[in-house]
């Protein structure tokens, strides 16, 4: 049987406008989850807008970037009532160690803090755990590496065999001065000790002032060695072993905290954590898609480091 033209046409256009319909409808939900997230503290997500125990990651080289100080301080004005720092990083440029470890005090302030050694807590990591109000650790979790340190390259030798000689204009004789093309004179040599030695006794001061020790417990453990998590109880560096449960215990007692506050995860916001679709995605139950969106926004950083470390690594044999 012929179909009516006039038929056809309607049945073209009903579709055409369904499929228009069905676009804006899509696009209006799009529009709405992207604003829901906007408004969820103007960057952050819904996890982050009620009453929680925050958990921020301390990982890696510590170089006091402005990102996770940042996040420190959105933590600082939340309605989080406590704060697990979870550290897990051998240390830093002493500057960017000191910056972490201001904000971590003013946040202390603030808000009850905890530090869980993860793995590691080493130099400058040990610095960020010292800016809390209880630090745990792992039996076998490493401690400690209370020094500083400054290390240049020496390729003056190098030079000599393939014949390359650089010369220098300078204004003062220090000026520069430990150069990797230039043997290292004794006056540079003491010039960088001596600024060596002043972060090492601010290291200790903290150390000292932060975990009650007296002189001979200071010398015991400021040479530089690393410490097991258990040693680090026993030496004062550590005040009980443990991890995330003991250490919610221990807010659960001494600081009154709820026990049923939820831990949300703070961490560094890429373009998910910025539209807030990441929280959103868990409140709606797709748990595995938000876990995407998270390392998706997990851009790694690259940056030099520079200056005096407080930074640990194993000798080479």
């Amino acid at each position: 049987m012929a179909l009516n033209p006039d038929y056809l046409i309607e049945r073209r256009r009903l579709g055409q406008r369904v499929s228009f319909w069905r676009w804006m409808t899509a696009i209006v939900l799009l529009v709405a989850f992207i604003g829901a997230g906007l408004y969820a503290s103007g960057g952050g997500d819904f996890e982050h807008r009620t009453a929680h125990i925050a958990k921020l990651k301390i990982s890696g080289v510590i170089t006091g970037d402005e990102e996770t100080l940042r996040l420190i301080r959105e933590i600082s004005e939340s309605p989080a009532e406590a704060v697990m720092i979870s550290i897990e990083s051998p240390g830093g440029t002493v500057t960017g160690s000191e910056a972490l470890y201001d904000a971590l005090r003013k946040l202390a302030a603030k808000k009850p803090t905890v530090a869980l050694v993860e793995g590691m807590a080493a130099s400058g990591g040990y610095i960020a755990a010292l800016g809390t109000d209880r630090i745990f650790a792992r039996e076998t979790s490493i401690v400690g590496s209370i020094g500083v340190l400054f290390q240049y390259p020496d390729i003056v030798g190098l030079l000599d065999r393939v014949g390359v000689k650089v010369e220098s204009i300078k204004s003062s004789p220090l000026k520069a001065a430990p150069s990797p093309i230039e043997s290292a004179t004794p006056e540079s040599r003491a010039a960088i000790a001596a600024l060596v030695q002043e972060n090492y006794e601010w290291f200790k001061r903290l150390v000292r002032e932060r975990r009650g020790l007296d002189d001979a417990g200071l010398t015991t453990v400021s040479d530089g060695r690393v410490f097991t998590g258990k040693q680090g109880v026993t030496l004062g560096l550590v005040d009980a072993l443990g991890s995330e449960e003991q250490a919610r215990l221990w807010l659960e007692k001494e600081k009154k905290l709820p026990q049923d506050l939820p831990i949300r995860d703070w961490r560094r916001h890429g373009l998910p954590e910025r539209l807030g679709l990441a929280g959103l995605a868990r409140l709606s139950g797709f748990d595995h898609f938000a876990d995407l969106l998270d390392r998706l926004a997990t851009v790694p950083e690259t940056q030099l480091l520079d200056g005096v470390l407080v930074l640990w690594h194993p000798s080479a044999p």
